[in-house]
């Protein structure tokens, strides 16, 4: 019998768990097994499973072995938003808004449609935003610890295309990435798609493991370093100034360039100066108003240092050219009267409101979460599989999220993220409840 080729044992069992060929739960041959049956390298037969568990289509567990997994759309990087029963809370994705948003937006769009010079927003602007925005915006960020110039700044549609031109400029496909072992799922995507090496930093309670980040860059060629230092997602942690110097230091010592992600960032305005202000010469800076105003506010921006800039720019032209000019007069012009400030100390007091409810609620549980935080991330036992778990809740009309979509690594610990921010407040309590009471049921 000729050995069988790497991509078609992976075709062969994706077909054969897509048509239930082989049922949800089976436990699948070890990699040596599976190695010695189809006559091919140890390391080859990872790969199989590697892949097969980016496709969604298994999870490794453990000890276990690997598992078909539960395919019912409820987990992953792209949830299905349909249940089987009527909602009962929302709690995979954070989509924060505040009563009187609605007006708030009516007016504004009013004020725009009154301005001197309403046809400005029908003409093209320069890839990246007009200068007097970009200092708005620069004038804001001194609120964050970091002082900048105008000019480098670059206002994006979302932190997503921020992040995506950043990498686009500074990356080249093969390079290394140096992210946590556990971080925002859209990193993930975005080295997909620039064919990058990410290489998972493991983590403790406080941080990233500094002295695992230090190993990885002795061995391996890292040219980039992705981090959430403040108000970390999924974990909530908000690194200390010792680990922030540190960080900077390593970078520098090995010629690292430093992606710091300040999404959640307004949620702790007493933290420590963001990297950005520690090591300006290699550090991108990036974040937008989809979690502080609101999600469907598709504007973001990027800090970078002086010799990215012209690239960037160029990429920017390239991609989408930047954010839209009506929806940069909208957010500008929030940010310039103060809209922005007072809607970000009400999201510090709502998050802090939905933390002190689902500390109540999940009383007892392994969970992990910073007191001023719309995230929570919820341990399970050992024996309970995420994405078993995920379906249950589905049935119970509650949506979270698995800790697959958030694993860089090959472990994908048996826990869920919990986004508090969606459900309406008055009605957090009880589904967290409903959470706990089925989890507490699903036996071994």
């Amino acid at each position: 019998m000729r050995p069988s080729s790497y991509k078609a044992v992976v075709h062969e069992f994706a077909a054969a768990i897509r048509s239930g060929a082989i049922p949800v739960g089976t436990r699948l041959p070890t990699h040596r097994a599976l190695a010695r049956e189809r006559r091919i390298a140890l390391a080859t037969a990872t790969r199989v499973y590697a892949e097969l568990a980016a496709l969604g289509l298994v999870v490794g567990e453990p000890g276990r072995g690997t598992f078909v997994r539960v395919r019912s759309g409820y987990d992953g990087l792209e949830p299905s938003r349909t249940l089987p029963v009527p909602r009962m809370a929302d709690l995979s994705f954070n989509q924060p808004l505040a009563p009187g948003q609605a007006d708030q937006l009516r007016q504004a769009l009013r004020a725009m449609a009154m301005s001197g010079d309403v046809e400005a927003l029908l003409r093209q602007h320069p890839p990246g935003g007009h200068r007097h925005d970009r200092a708005v915006v620069a004038t804001y960020l001194l609120g964050r610890g970091i002082d900048t110039v105008p000019r480098n700044v670059l206002l994006t549609s979302g932190t997503q295309q921020a992040l995506d031109i950043v990498l686009h400029t500074l990356t080249r496909p093969g390079d290394v990435l140096a992210v946590d072992a556990l971080t925002y799922p859209g990193i993930k995507l975005l080295a997909s798609a620039h064919d990058l090496d990410l290489a998972p930093i493991p983590v403790t309670a406080t941080g990233p493991n500094l002295d695992a980040l230090e190993e990885l860059c002795r061995t391996r060629p890292v040219r980039a370093i992705y981090t959430i230092p403040t108000m970390h997602n999924p974990l909530g942690w908000v690194l200390d100034r010792e680990q922030r110097d540190r960080l900077a230091a390593l970078a520098r010592s090995h010629d690292c360039l430093i992606i710091e992600d300040g999404t959640y960032a307004f949620l702790e305005p007493s933290s420590p100066p963001p990297l950005q202000a520690l090591a300006p010469e290699r550090t991108f800076y990036v974040a937008g108003l989809s979690k502080n105003v609101a999600p469907g506010l598709r504007f973001g921006f990027a800090v970078l240092p002086d010799r990215h800039l012209e690239p960037a720019t160029s990429g920017l032209r390239t991609a989408a050219w930047g954010a839209p000019s009506v929806i940069t007069a909208l957010a500008v012009g929030w940010i310039a009267d103060g809209t922005v400030t007072r809607l970000e100390k009400g999201r510090r007091e709502d998050a802090s409101a939905r933390q002190a409810i689902a500390r109540a609620a999940l009383a007892g549980m392994d969970i992990t979460a910073h007191p001023v935080s719309y995230i929570v991330w919820l341990g399970l036992k050992p024996y309970q599989r995420p994405d078993h778990v995920a379906t249950v809740l589905a049935e119970k009309g509650i949506l979270v999220s698995t800790a697959d979509a958030f694993a860089t690594g090959p472990h994908r610990p048996p826990a869920l993220r919990l986004a508090l921010a969606t459900p309406p407040r008055d009605e957090l309590g009880t589904a967290l409840r409903c959470l706990k009471d089925t989890i507490d049921t699903i036996p071994p």
